[in-house]
């Protein structure tokens, strides 16, 4: 399965029912990249870890670096709790059960991750 991406019309309540598996926070695209230097630093791995024939994962465009920001920002709150991006949820009958945050993390762990039952 490829990657898909969230649309502005899922709220982060039904983002948990999504089929996907796993979830993927990223900054949101200003002015043609990605504004987070740690989201761009991982998307080539993410690409090739999720492509059409392998796992299916949803990426989650957080906002701009303002809109990220605020510590109201709803990934921020229940039931996500996204202190980071980028971060990477897995997902088992909707609830998370593990997640990797930061670039070193997803870098040196994300095969392995994905790959874990």
């Amino acid at each position: 399965m490829p990657l898909y991406v969230a649309d502005g019309s899922i709220d982060h309540t039904t983002l948990q029912t999504v089929p996907e598996k796993f979830v993927i926070f990223y900054s949101s695209i200003v002015d043609g990249q990605m504004w987070c230097p740690d989201c761009k630093a991982v998307d080539q791995l993410v690409k090739e870890t999720f492509p059409e024939n392998g796992p299916a994962a949803i990426i989650v465009y957080v906002g701009n670096k303002a809109q990220w920001k605020n510590p109201s920002h709803v990934y921020r709150q229940e039931p996500w709790r996204i202190i980071g991006v980028p971060t990477i949820v897995k997902l088992a009958d909707g609830k998370e059960v593990a997640r990797l945050v930061d670039e070193t993390e997803i870098l040196d762990r994300l095969q392995a991750f994905v790959n874990a039952k």
